[in-house]
């Protein structure tokens, strides 16, 4: 070989080798598309109810997330699988699920030890597509040595306004059988679980139903949490049941199931036997050439109890919340109502029994798809980006998890995610909840139980809330700070619920306590009244900010405006606070911003507050080191000059709220500019991250939470600051196109989903301190980001203000009704497809536009 062409070689060989890991970091998938080959690798698709729990469709059809007892179990993936059988067929009976996943094989739980009672090693169908248009996902299975094709519909109710049927235990998958052969063939249809009920010390059993069968528990008297049911059943009236597998050690009862399929026996059996270790039900049909036929399996489930009963009770009478005169007897109103100290799921208190609840699923099972589906096409009607309705709608899923929660009363609690086997993070988190923007327009009455419980439960006789409430809801001990992020947010966030749902009664209700909250933030962190938060302040970092920042101050100047609009509406003396708001507004303006994005003024040693190392902090501990850093750079976990993502969180909280900008414009925007040229890294394989990295590493690309390009990056910044939030990624893409920068929003989003293309992460799950983390729904955000869409119950106004131009279609969903809404030629429309929405004036651009 002559040294040119090996030159050559060496060369071509680079290149080659360049271009692969390249074409690895690009997108391969289209945005909003289906997924296919490796990108089914991780989707795990919930089904289920708000504050009920779920299960997830996997991409290859099969069943994971078993999470129906009121916590996660995000490994717990139950035997149960449906098959079909040719009769006359050799190798005629397959799994109704693509060939295994690469990820079960090894490294998932169990593995090591062959997963032992899993089907996988059962013959299955050879390929997968996966489509999502949720609240539906559908699965199109094929297989060359089959001649019948099979598509699968996974789906839970999910209907706007209509929290009770969102909310219920229950989802269906329809089976679709086509005939592509040239001849009739006989089939059989199975569905085959494992009593995954089982648990505890209570008597277990499978019990038989019209068409189906219902794994139980039953409790004990020391355990009545154990009680659960489980129902699986068809609309099929040919269904043949036997609901009490072959009894036998090792792996004697798949073994039988198994051969029963592949030998197309259907066995009955409606022996209710104690410990039954699983179930089957059969449907035979037969199917001519080119003919189809849909079998609807139907699940619910039934846990009307929890051990959940969370946080800390008053210490004293101050503890206790000064306008809710009942609060003090909440606990005992509880008990009263549900039977029981401890949480206890809302549907418990709708249905008395698994019976009730299935009569009503079968019963309603049409109409509520057929709502489903007009929430579904409203929604993917839209002509936002592809990227954007992509992220929105995967964070929706959220809502199906185990991360929210609905007690008896119908009142929302919350995690901010789902850890494996537990809740991460209890208390409807004010401070992350802050980012979630899809619940107060798409349930609104929900959302506005979240204020009431702030303000009425968890706000003390000085106005201090506590930022995590109890479970069940009910008055909270006051022994840590208040979150400067989450009360002041709170404020914001109520002035939204009041225009969303144009209630001035509930206004006037809770405008005190809001004003008591406001009134307790600026004794506590701005007792100067200069406009800032100067005394050290918690926020959604766990650490306390110590001087005064851009992010918690541009809080402050929006509780500020939320509270002036609120109270001129109710006919309050709001002078001082409109005095505070125009010294907040100049403050950020001029000591804040260092021209061109605003930071942090790191102080302590002029501040009312103790030493630093003698405050109460969280995790927060000062070594000998540490106190060498104190004299050298201040507190630890500050960011300073940083350029801080959130760095002007509480404008677009403003924005979102329904509310005008209050800093300048230019500011803003040039902040926001500045998180996108100094944060957003294509790649993120020259990054160093010594604290949570599995968020965003490598070859990922993502938006950091903070850079330092000026210089100036402490030793020890805030905790979090080298990390990828997909939440805060979230509210800087909308906040950008609100601003009018459009295509850089959309860089950050597109950075995002990547990661989240099912590969190696689970495009439905986007997780932060635990999985369907709720600052996800910061996506939610963008729809109005990008058209300005925002209706005003209070006073009937549809406001459109587009950067997406003249002709474009969104989404609407308001405390009445859900529709589609936009310009056609620069004029407005809307199109209520659900409920109802009443529009007595239309604003596009400011400018009134009739309808």
């Amino acid at each position: 070989m002559n040294n040119k062409f090996y030159l050559i070689l060496v060369f071509a060989l680079a290149l080659c080798y360049s271009c692969a890991n390249d074409c690895k970091r690009q997108q391969t998938r289209a945005f909003n598309a289906s997924y296919e080959g490796e990108n089914l690798n991780r989707i795990a698709f919930p089904i289920g109810g708000l504050g009920s729990g779920m299960f997830c469709l996997n991409g290859d059809g099969s069943i994971s997330n078993m999470s129906v007892r009121h916590q996660p179990d995000v490994f717990n993936a139950p035997c149960m699988f449906a098959a079909l059988h040719v009769r006359g067929l050799e190798n005629g009976s397959k799994v109704l699920e693509k060939t295994v996943l690469d990820w079960k094989k090894f490294g998932a739980p169990h593995t090591a030890l062959g997963s032992g009672g899993a089907s996988w090693g059962l013959p299955r169908y050879k390929d997968a597509v996966f489509t999502a248009r949720f609240p539906f996902a559908e699965i199109a299975l094929t297989d060359k040595s089959m001649p019948v094709d099979v598509t699968l519909k996974g789906w839970s109710p999910f209907i706007p306004t209509d929290e009770d049927n969102s909310g219920l235990p229950a989802g269906g998958l329809e089976y679709t059988f086509k005939n592509t052969g040239n001849k009739e063939v006989e089939l059989i249809f199975s569905y085959n679980s494992v009593n995954f009920m089982r648990g505890g010390r209570g008597e277990s059993l499978i019990a038989p139903m019209q068409n189906g069968f219902v794994l139980t528990q039953k409790p004990t008297e020391e355990e009545p949490f154990r009680a659960g049911e489980f129902a699986i059943y068809t609309d099929q009236p040919q269904t043949i049941v036997n609901n009490s597998w072959f009894h036998g050690g090792w792996f004697d009862p798949l073994t039988i199931c198994w051969n029963n399929i592949a030998a197309g026996n259907m066995p009955k059996n409606d022996t209710v036997e104690s410990n039954s270790s699983g179930g089957s039900l059969y449907v035979p049909f037969s199917l001519k050439a080119g003919e189809s036929k849909t079998i609807k399996l139907m699940m619910a489930w039934y846990v009307p109890y929890s051990h959940h009963r969370i946080g800390g009770e008053p210490r004293s009478e101050q503890d206790l919340p000064t306008y809710n005169p009942d609060a003090a007897k909440s606990d005992e109103a509880y008990f009263a109502l549900a039977g029981s100290r401890n949480y206890r799921p809302w549907y418990s208190a709708k249905f008395q029994n698994i019976g009730e609840l299935t009569d009503y699923w079968t019963t309603n099972y049409d109409e509520l798809k057929s709502k489903s589906q007009t929430f579904a096409d409203a929604f993917y009607q839209s002509s936002l980006p592809a990227e954007v309705i992509e992220a929105v709608a995967a964070n929706l899923t959220i809502l199906k998890s185990p991360t929210v929660f609905r007690q008896y009363d119908g009142r929302m609690w919350n995690w901010e995610g789902c850890g494996d086997t537990w809740g991460s993070c209890h208390g409807s988190c004010t401070h992350v909840w802050n980012y979630a923007q899809a619940v107060p327009h798409l349930f609104p009455n929900m959302e506005r139980t979240l204020r009431e419980t702030e303000f009425l439960i968890s706000q003390d006789a000085r106005g201090h809330q506590t930022f995590r409430s109890n479970l069940p809801i009910r008055p909270v001990e006051h022994g840590f700070h208040a979150a400067s992020d989450g009360q002041l947010g709170g404020i914001m966030k109520a002035y939204r619920e009041w225009r969303i749902s144009g209630d001035n009664d509930w206004l006037q209700r809770l405008y005190p306590a809001v004003k008591q909250s406001l009134d307790y933030c600026i004794a506590t962190w701005d007792p100067r009244e200069l406009g800032a938060l100067e005394e050290p302040h918690h926020n959604t970092y766990d650490i306390e900010f110590w001087g005064p920042d851009g992010m918690c101050t541009s809080f402050y100047t929006g509780a500020l405006q939320a509270l002036v609009l609120m109270g001129k509406a109710v006919g309050d003396d709001v002078s001082r606070y409109e005095s505070l708001l125009v010294k907040s507004k100049e403050y950020l303006e001029t000591k804040l911003y260092n021209g061109e994005f605003f930071i942090q003024d790191v102080r302590w040693k002029d501040l009312s507050a103790p030493d630093p190392t003698q405050a109460p902090s969280f995790l927060t501990q000062f070594s000998p080191e540490a106190r060498a850093i104190l004299e050298k750079e201040g507190p630890k976990y500050q960011y300073g000059t940083g350029c801080l993502s959130d760095g002007v969180l509480g404008s677009w909280m403003s924005l979102v709220c329904g509310m005008k900008e209050v800093l300048d414009k230019d500011k803003v925007t040039s902040h926001i500019n500045a998180v996108h040229k100094y944060n957003l890294k294509k790649d993120l394989s020259a990054h160093a991250n010594p604290q949570r990295p599995t968020f965003a590493m490598g070859d990922d690309g993502g938006l950091l939470l903070c850079s330092w390009p000026n210089g100036g990056k402490l030793q020890l910044p805030f905790v979090y600051s080298d990390e990828v939030w997909t939440g805060i990624e979230y509210q800087v893409a909308s906040h950008l196109m609100f601003e009018g920068e459009v295509a850089k929003g959309l860089d950050i989003v597109r950075a995002c989903r990547q990661r989240y293309d099912g590969r190696i992460r689970n495009p439905f799950n986007e997780y932060e301190c635990g999985a369907w983390y709720a600052r996800a729904m910061a996506s939610y955000g963008m729809i109005e980001g990008l058209t300005g869409v925002r209706y005003d119950a209070v006073d009937a106004t549809l406001y459109i203000d587009s950067r997406v131009g003249n002709n474009f279609t969104s989404f609407l969903s308001t405390a009445t009704g859900f529709g589609n809404v936009g310009l056609k030629n620069g004029k407005p429309f809307l199109e209520v497809k659900y409920g109802s929405i009443d529009v007595k004036k239309c604003l596009v651009s400011d400018v009134e536009t009739s309808l």
